[in-house]
């Protein structure tokens, strides 16, 4: 009937397995993104963990595995670039996900990308759009670290098709036609 209430019958609680965890979490669509850092200790990595926080300051965060190359490039600039990937965009997310990729700067030889202009840190053509952060907080979240960042541009790209990450997998989402 409608309005009725349907119970479901969780499982009992038990340990979370990291596993059991991902399998879980794999069930939320999330946008796709490259987080990079300019300067000596340059550096990019495919994400999926990034967010607004507020509007009013403008704050996004990042979370970051602390073994990660860029964690500590993060740490270095005090700052970080976010790249939303456009749909078409698929082949730059597995290729900032491969860690036997060139490591620095280098990584970017052959990207077409072009510097923030508050952070240099490089941000990749065609995306949808384009934030730069200029790092406020670290927050100690597990085996991550949680990037706090001031926005200091937002950009919108030409694009309306978006690159999603579900069930261990990368998806396109098409916007919906305006003519129907």
């Amino acid at each position: 009937m409608p309005g009725e209430q349907q119970v479901v019958a969780l499982p009992p609680r038990t340990e979370m397995a990291p596993a059991s965890l991902r399998e879980v979490l794999s069930r939320l669509p999330t946008g796709v993104t490259v987080l990079a850092t300019g300067g000596p200790r340059g550096h990019g990595m495919t994400a999926n963990a990034f967010c607004s926080v507020s509007l009013d300051p403008p704050l996004a965060l990042c979370c970051v595995a602390r073994p990660a190359r860029i964690h500590e490039a993060i740490l270095s600039t005090r700052s970080f670039g976010v790249s939303l990937l456009a749909a078409d965009q698929q082949h730059l997310a597995r290729y900032f996900a491969d860690r036997t990729r060139p490591q620095g700067m280098a990584q970017f030889d052959g990207i077409d990308w072009v510097p923030g202009p508050h952070t240099g840190a490089p941000l990749l053509v065609g995306a949808l759009a384009w934030v730069e952060c200029g790092l406020t907080e670290v927050y100690h979240g597990g085996d991550h670290s949680i990037f706090l960042g001031e926005v200091l541009m937002s950009c919108r790209g030409p694009g309306e098709d978006a690159l999603l990450f579900y069930g261990g997998a990368y998806h396109e989402l098409s916007m919906p036609s305006k003519d129907g």
